[in-house]
């Protein structure tokens, strides 16, 4: 463009100047100008002015070429005007608002320009971030989530200390108070261990430090799991029942690793590092609550090979995708022939109190093979050894909530698990986190109330409405996808049901009030509090099992940096702690919108027909309805994807393409379902101004805004983690994953056909 420009200007002053030695009569000159023709003649244009004043006067050739030259003038200044709208109009409009100058530098900062995007998009994107954002002390891991997340922090802790705000409800006061329990470490000192030596006083004793009651077990597990909400050998809870979605039930699975996946008790090879880091915490623990260093020594041992034997018995995640076929109802009676080491109707009694329970209660078993191998392994196991293991998981649950000799054993333990270096992170951080844990919805009043603009949700359910519509208008082109199923698949799109902000009890204090009405709250006691959140816990929960399922029961409280999706209520929610920049920002470009929150909102949708999702219909039911031949097909797809991925690796770990299957399929649709509903808006607005400097098209500029929401940093241990614990892709490949699937963004960044940005063969789903 630029080349063009200077070329309409050197023609401009070329004109400029033979119109002045040939039309211009005060500029004439006493010596003629001569033009030489091809064939030799010469014309003089100019001589004494006063014998060329006249049209008459001058010679038939003159007159000709006069003519010829006021022609062609005419038509240079034509070509020129038609030139320079065009110019004007293949000229981008820039935006040179404060807020797209902003923006603009910042992805600028964040972009790597000796990458070829075509090559390495993340690196092309993310480059110039990574560079810029060493990991900061205290983390294993950080990207935009982690730096959202204490910006939301910081408003939190200005509106927990803030003690005189107006219009603030009883439960917003008893998050206030939990926050200045947690914040009062003189108190916190002063108790040392003996809140936590009470309680496992109270619930007969820890063989660790010499006194226990042998012949308490079921009595013991109750306790544990009731009270204090922990999980050993398996997990208890009441959710909604996949098959029936409206009424709640009781549902036990596998459970019980103190580790953070099975693998980490497996592969001593590799993690024998951590399995001795553990082994060591366990041991600190102990002797900070009075056991003795040898024996302690001995019996943590003992508990850490009982979780490996756990381990043994647990199915791994990916084996377990599949609900249909894990789905296994039962009476509570027949929980006693499946697992007869444990004492079924006084632990359910016990778990689920004051609801009156009989043995013909529904229970949902989603391991039973587990169960009964964990049956099993109770009766042939030491009952001072399962005591010992019992007990642990409460010292484990509680340990953060006491004095800084536990704090540091923790911090010491994942810094080796995560790569954590050890920093002072801010007490009032770890405050935060907890309050927002225990009180979140409160605190999620509060917090709505100082950040959440209302017509946020208007907008952002137009822009849901857009990725819907663009995801059902996909449908049409899903070729192995046969028409009943693709119209069933569509009216399931349509009656997804949108969650935004906040769920609207926390905005009516009395509401409010009511749900925390039966949690007390004081300022001097952390621990005490903390365990009456379990005990409060615990109360809620077995209150939701004679209820039906209640849309405004969210799973995540407004403050959260994230959103997701539920298959049993067919329900997409976005908390007020998402709808932020870099995620969304009213006066950007619509591109970077649809790139950031448009993408996070057709990634939840998407989860609607992901592996596991699309066993629901549109009522939040678990059957089938989809046809077989279709179902067929959908695996047949998958298979590409599964490979795909399990392709990638990092420190030289392969992914596990099975397990991240759902996070990818989500990934993969969400971004074509936001880039095709781009693109309507663009089709109905036209196309809006380009930030300036980055030399980006908006196309271009959407796939850089999806790309830098997942820059991100993390030490090789938390990479490890992750690879074998979460169901989601590491970053890098959530974008390059999904880009090399898509044709758009190839065209757009004119990707040759192979590169590795625009693979031969690609997956796609949806």
């Amino acid at each position: 463009m630029e080349i063009l420009r200077e070329s309409f200007l050197h023609l401009t002053l070329q004109m400029s100047a033979y119109k002045r030695t040939t039309f211009e009569e005060d500029d004439l000159v006493d010596s003629p100008i001569d033009d030489v023709y091809p064939n030799g003649m010469q014309v003089s244009f100019s001589g004494p002015s006063r014998n060329r004043r006249c049209w008459s006067d001058r010679t038939h050739v003159e007159k000709k070429l006069l003519v010829i030259v006021g022609v062609l003038s005419v038509c240079l200044l034509a070509c020129i005007f038609v030139l320079g709208m065009h110019y004007r109009n293949a000229q981008p409009q820039l935006c040179l608002s404060e807020s797209c100058i902003k923006v603009a530098s910042s992805i600028l900062g964040s972009l790597d320009r000796t990458v070829d995007p075509c090559q390495d998009f993340y690196s092309f994107a993310c480059g110039g971030w990574v560079q810029a954002n060493p990991l900061p002390d205290g983390h294993s891991r950080w990207g935009t989530f982690n730096n959202l997340w204490e910006h939301n922090q910081a408003i939190i802790k200005h509106l927990l200390e803030n003690t005189t705000m107006n219009g603030t409800g009883e439960a917003e006061r008893k998050a206030q108070r939990y926050f200045q329990s947690c914040m009062n470490e003189q108190k916190i000192e002063e108790l040392g261990a003996q809140p936590l030596k009470d309680l496992i006083n109270q619930t007969g004793g820890w063989n660790v430090t010499g006194h226990w009651d042998k012949d308490n077990f079921q009595e013991v597990l109750r306790i544990v799991s009731a009270q204090y909400r922990t999980s050993p050998f398996f997990s208890v809870y009441v959710s909604t029942d996949a098959k029936n979605s409206n009424s709640n039930i009781i549902q036990v699975d596998q459970s019980g690793l103190g580790l953070p996946s099975r693998d980490y008790y497996l592969n001593k090879t590799v993690n024998g590092k951590i399995l001795t880091a553990y082994l060591n915490f366990m041991v600190e623990l102990g002797v900070l609550l009075g056991g003795e260093e040898a024996s302690t020594r001995e019996q943590m041992q003992q508990v850490l090979d009982l979780e490996t034997t756990l381990a043994n018995i647990t199915i791994p995640q990916e084996e377990r995708r599949d609900e249909e076929l894990i789905y296994h109802k039962v009476k509570a009676r027949e929980l006693q022939a499946l697992a007869p080491a444990i004492d079924w109707m006084p632990f359910l009694s016990a778990v689920f109190a004051p609801v009156q329970l009989n043995d013909s209660e529904p229970v949902v078993v989603y391991a039973p093979e587990y169960l009964q191998r964990v049956s099993d392994l109770i009766n042939t196991t030491d009952k001072s050894i399962l005591n010992n293991y019992m007990i642990l998981n409460v010292v484990r649950k509680t340990a953060s909530s006491l004095d800084h000799r536990f704090q540091d054993a923790e911090e010491k333990f994942l810094e080796v698990i995560y790569g954590i270096k050890k920093s002072c992170t801010p007490r009032w951080k770890l405050c935060v986190s907890d309050t927002d844990s225990a009180l979140g919805f409160a605190l999620g009043a509060m917090f709505v109330k100082a950040t959440f603009a209302e017509d946020s949700k208007k907008i952002a359910e137009e822009m849901i409405t857009q990725i819907k519509t663009a995801f059902e208008d996909s449908l049409q082109y899903v070729g192995w996808m046969d028409v009943e199923t693709r119209k069933a698949a569509k009216e399931k799109a349509d009656a997804i049901y949108n969650m935004i902000g906040y769920p609207k009890f926390i905005m009516d204090s009395k509401e409010l009030d009511k749900v925390f009405n039966d949690y007390t709250v004081v300022s001097e006691l952390y621990f005490q509090n903390v365990m009456q959140y379990y005990n409060f816990s615990a109360r809620v929960t077995a209150d939701q099992l004679r209820k039906a399922p209640n849309r405004e029961q969210w799973s995540m409280t407004p403050a959260t940096v994230n959103a997701y999706y539920s298959p049993t209520k067919n329900e997409m929610v976005f908390p007020a702690g998402i709808l932020q920049a870099p995620f969304y920002t009213r006066t950007w470009p619509k591109a970077l919108n649809f790139g950031g929150i448009g993408v996070v909102m057709g990634h939840e949708l998407t989860h609607a027909f992901d592996d596991q999702g699309r066993e629901y219909d549109k009522e939040g039911n678990l059957r089938p309805w989809w046809n077989n031949a279709s179902i067929e097909a959908f695996k047949k797809q998958t298979e590409c994807m599964v490979e795909q991925y399990g392709n990638y690796s990092i420190n030289h770990e392969a992914m596990n393409g099975k397990h991240t299957l759902g996070e990818n399929i989500a990934d993969n649709g969400g971004l074509k379902a936001a880039y095709k509903a781009y693109e309507s808006w663009t089709r109905k607005h036209g196309e809006e101004e380009e930030l300036p400097s980055l030399g980006l098209t908006n196309q271009q500029l959407f796939f850089v805004g999806f790309a830098q929401v997942w820059c991100s940093v993390r030490t090789p241990e938390s990479s490890h983690e992750g690879m074998i614990t979460d169901p989601h892709s590491p970053s890098r490949f959530r974008v390059i994953g999904t880009v090399s699937n898509s044709q758009e963004f190839s065209k757009h960044f004119h990707c040759p056909a192979g590169s590795p940005m625009n693979p031969t063969r690609k997956c796609e789903l949806w």
